[in-house]
């Protein structure tokens, strides 16, 4: 774990995120947003996913390594204590390669 409470990949410098966020897009129609956060709420990361089929099998897991060039900095306050309050539960009742 480095110093802000995210867990980072020594190979790669990634940071674990977790999924503490998934709506659905009001912009177009078929699009999950799985909003991954880290456990101190301060950072997130956003994947969009296209629901095509019902065939089109895409794992959601618990947790995700990404990029600190993907990751952005959550401003609100009450943002960031909802992101952490869910990220910390998730990093403690799951593995981070648990199918959500």
């Amino acid at each position: 774990m480095n110093v802000d409470g995210a867990d980072a990949d020594s190979a790669g410098d990634e940071i674990r995120m977790w999924l503490v966020e998934r709506t659905y897009s009001d912009d177009e129609q078929n699009m999950v947003i799985l909003t991954y956060a880290t456990p101190d709420g301060e950072r997130y990361f956003r994947k969009e996913r296209a629901l095509t089929s019902f065939t089109d099998v895409r794992d959601t897991t618990a947790a995700v390594d990404a990029a600190p060039s993907n990751v952005g900095t959550v401003d609100d306050p009450a943002d960031r204590e909802r992101y952490a309050a869910e990220a910390t539960r998730m990093a403690n009742a799951h593995d981070p390669d648990d199918v959500i």
